[in-house]
């Protein structure tokens, strides 16, 4: 079977994934949800009236095409498949296309054709498609038969670095990055997290921290090959991920599939890549980059070298794959004098995976990801110097193992084991007490913390085969099982709260230091079904049912999506639905009770002592009509509902629109705030399930797909986000606040009204390669305080400057000859540049926000231009 046609078939299949950009609908998303609806109602009306039918050529002797399709049985003997889904197109665009299911022999057959060029596609999930083109002429019988063959060896290396068409596959609304395209665009790090910023509805914030769909990545969900990779205590994608290692990038704003659960979030998923039956190479930028100060090479910037490689052990049994990150970066902060103006970090992480082909039908497979990571002054900024900024570091491992069996029915059982070892700490720079003054930070960082985390899931599914009933059904049904614990200690030192003058305005001294304990299980069952009601309209439904022990006894969520085709050619696509997902309670809040207890004493100008206040932890509660009030366990978790309306176009050959609008509203969550009990109870500091958000957005998107190695992608996005601003997560994560303010409802940090985003990769005559990013949005919000860190007036009430950020990659592949390795065509030596901030355009990070300030209203701590060397060598 020719390459290029599995590769079209499984296009096809996967649908539309990729992210873009117009300012044409600006403004629009103050409009109602109705007018929403109503609009893209008539542009789907509208677009479908540019579609001309053909009359189908006069009638001929008719002609037929027939076969069965098999498999390879545990001895190797051909055994029929029935339920196999099997389509005819052609011979022209204006013929609508034939289906038709495998028999229990596994037959099938095409009756009443017409002369002519016919293309006939297989599907089976669990296989490779199968797509060949068939020629029939007057009256002729063609017999074609089909051998399936397994697709978790070699499919997602043959398809999933590509970008899909427009498809009726699913209902959910994804965009992907192939590992292809992660490895020409120019990234800030070479990490996965780099790459999400590209993704429309997805925006890092000046602390680096990404939010997907308005929520914080703790309250979403990271899976590498299904199973959850996050830190088990806070919820962080911490856990790096090799970047050579990765086949498909994914980012799921509505996964209505009842098989995800665990956030109430975006939804981002990795593929790693399988090992091959080739053995493939790859050693990736193992030059150093210098950093120049005043024409003088001040030392390395950066060195990030990458190896991947690949091959079989034993031929057709067991395969083999590595991929290894070094990494060491020094990064500039602007504001703080040289020398001590740098963040350090240093670290590597590490995929080993072993697949052993155990018959054509049952695949095992083993992966081991090791990861060690140091940040020396990560906090440090304009306004916090060296001194007072914090070291943290993770190291850890993650083991799992992967069974899959294919069943002659066509039914598939997956089996997932996955253990995580995750061990993290942070410090300050040295003993000195903590001091925040209206310019800033100095004195040294008060917390210190060291967290011992550990992991177990267990994850079988059951997909049946397809199932015949007013359409075809595919079943899954599984269950999660997960548990999560950790132990650890937190130390604080005092903090002194000063005013402009220098005299002191607040202390803050901390009590107990004892040890943080937390354990959690939880339990899900689940049921989905993609529900085929014919080639232009499917559904998906489904429910899970979760039960933690931290949290919900018992949650149900249910789910339901529609794709819809209006016309055959199904060049517009429309997709809808709702659903409702439960979020993890953090086992930051499992031990919020035995965190140190704050004293904070308040002085006047004279330094006399005003008022004193000890903050007890404890778990708080709204009761109606009292407000407030203590409580005594943690018996909630956050609960998300969301739901979206999308229509696709294909506009031509290879160009795709995409025009949604999405809503998400988070109610629960957990928030952190001081309160002043009435009648002479005594003062709290709170953990309470009273948090909500609000978000809403609108997307249009152009994918274009220039070539086979080319394409362009450009994105507008209008949004708005609003919710409570003392969760939980900003709060403690990465580390915690020096001044816990009261709580308060307002624009939410990661709010960006108006953004677009465009990313190409383009492949030039003489080998050469052009990528360009392209950044710009609205400035996020900050607020402004006062001496004791109050706000002063609304919070968020005032932006950053617009942000725009211009990357651009460029680098010609040579041929590389090495010796002793015999010949290959493949083999290339990549040399480039890349520069970050191309414009050197002043995009603040820091702004003087205290109202007694001198410098109060000025932004600080400008990005500066970056520039590199790209120096690969491939295979």
């Amino acid at each position: 079977m020719p390459q290029e046609n599995k590769q079209a078939g499984e296009e096809h299949r996967k649908g539309f994934t990729a992210p873009i950009v117009s300012r044409a609908l600006r403004g629009c998303l103050g409009i109602s949800p109705l007018n929403v609806v109503l609009f893209f109602t008539l542009a789907v009306g509208v677009s479908s009236g540019f579609q001309i039918a053909k009359d189908p050529g006069p009638e001929a002797d008719k002609a037929s095409i027939e076969g069965l399709i098999t498999l390879d049985g545990q001895q190797g003997q051909a055994e029929a498949v029935p339920g196999v889904l099997v389509t005819l197109k052609g011979p022209s665009s204006g013929v609508e296309s034939q289906s038709d299911t495998t028999d229990a022999q596994g037959h099938y057959r095409f009756t009443q054709l017409s002369p002519g060029t016919y293309t006939l596609e297989t599907r089976l999930d669990g296989f490779q498609s199968f797509v060949e083109s068939i020629v029939v002429s007057k009256g002729e019988t063609r017999v074609e038969n089909v051998r399936l063959t397994l697709d978790l060896v070699v499919q997602k290396i043959e398809v999933r670095d590509k970008q899909a068409e427009v498809s009726t596959d699913k209902a959910d609304s994804s965009a992907t990055v192939g590992g292809s395209q992660l490895t020409p665009l120019p990234l800030a790090e070479q990490k996965f997290k780099a790459a999400l910023p590209l993704v429309p509805g997805v925006v890092r914030t000046e602390d680096g921290k990404l939010n997907f769909k308005g929520a914080p990545e703790n309250q979403g969900m990271l899976l590498v090959d299904s199973a959850q990779t996050v830190d088990p205590v806070t919820g962080s994608f911490s856990i790096p991920i090799p970047l050579d290692a990765i086949q498909t990038l994914t980012v799921d704003k509505a996964p209505y599939s009842a098989e995800y659960g665990g956030f109430s979030g975006g939804l981002t998923t990795i593929a790693t890549k399988p090992p091959s039956g080739n053995w493939n190479f790859g050693v990736m930028d193992f030059i150093p980059g210098l950093r120049a100060k005043e024409g003088h090479v001040a030392g390395i910037s950066s060195f990030t070298p990458r190896l991947f490689v690949t091959g079989p052990l034993i031929k057709n049994k067991l395969n083999f794959s590595e991929a290894l990150t070094y990494d060491v970066k020094k990064s500039a902060v602007r504001g703080q004098p040289w020398p001590n103006d740098e963040t350090k970090r240093q670290g590597f992480n590490t995929l080993t995976t072993l697949q052993a082909v155990l018959s054509p039908q049952h695949v095992l497979s083993f992966t081991l990801n090791g990861f060690s990571n140091r940040r020396q002054f990560a906090d440090m900024s304009a306004l916090v110097p060296e001194t007072a900024s914090a070291d943290d570091e993770q190291r850890g491992v993650s083991a799992g193992a992967n069974d899959s069996w294919q069943f002659n029915s066509g039914a598939l059982l997956s089996t997932t084991l996955r253990y995580t070892r995750y061990d993290s700490y942070a410090h300050g720079q040295g003993p000195e007490d903590m001091l925040i003054t209206p310019e800033g930070w100095e004195g040294n960082f008060f917390d210190s913390w060291t967290r011992t985390s550990n992991q177990f899931q267990l994850l079988p599914i059951y997909q049946s085969p397809l199932k015949e009933w007013w359409g075809r059904h595919e079943v899954k049904i599984g269950a999660a099982v997960s548990y999560r614990s950790y132990d650890g200690a937190d130390h604080s030192r005092p903090i002194e709260l000063s005013r402009q003058d220098g005299s002191l305005a607040e202390r803050i001294v901390f009590q107990r230091d004892g040890p943080l304990r937390a354990r959690e299980t939880e339990v899900a069952e689940f049921v989905q079904d993609h529900w085929v009601l014919n080639d232009r309209l499917a559904l998906d439904a489904g429910g899970r049912l979760s039960s933690q022990s931290i949290g919900r006894s018992a949650a149900f969520a249910p789910r339901v999506g529609l794709v819809y085709s209006p016309r055959e050619d199904r060049k517009t696509i429309i997709r809808a639905g709702g659903g409702v997902f439960y979020d993890r309670v953090s086992l930051l809040a499992a031990s919020f009770l035995d965190d140190p207890t704050r004293i904070l004493s308040f002085y006047d100008q004279t330094g006399a002592l005003v008022n004193t206040q000890v903050l007890r932890n404890a778990y708080i509660t709204m009761a109606p009509g009292r407000g407030l009030v203590q409580d005594r366990s943690l018996d909630s978790s956050p609960r998300n509902t969301t739901w979206n309306f999308e229509v696709d176009r294909d506009l031509w050959r290879n160009a795709v629109v995409r025009v949604s609008y999405l809503y998400s509203h988070t109610q629960d969550i957990y928030i952190v705030t001081p309160v002043v009990a009435a009648s002479g109870a005594p003062p709290l500091l709170g953990l309470a399930d009273t948090g909500g958000s609000h978000y809403h957005e609108l997307e249009a998107t152009l994918h274009y797909k220039t070539s086979e190695r080319s394409e362009f992608n450009v994105s507008y996005i209008r949004s708005r986000a609003r919710g409570d601003l003392n969760t939980l997560a900003d709060v403690f994560v990465p580390f915690e606040q020096p001044v816990i303010r009261p709580n308060a409802s307002g624009t939410l940090a990661q709010d960006v009204p108006d953004r677009m985003v465009g990313w190409g990769v383009f492949t030039l005559p003489g080998n050469f390669t052009l990528s360009p990013i392209v950044d710009a949005h609205s400035g996020l919000p900050y607020s402004d305080v006062d001496v004791l860190q109050n706000y002063v007036g609304t919070p968020n009430n005032h932006r950053y400057p617009e942000f725009f950020s211009f990357d651009l990659k460029a680098y010609r592949e040579f041929p590389l000859r090495l010796p002793f390795v015999g010949k290959a065509k493949e083999r290339k030596l990549r040399l480039g540049i890349y520069t970050l901030n191309l414009t050197n355009h002043s995009n603040a990070l820091e702004v003087y926000n205290n109202v007694t300030s001198p410098y109060f209203g000025h932004f600080v701590g400008f990005q500066h231009r970056v520039y590199g060397f790209v120096i690969d060598a491939v295979n």
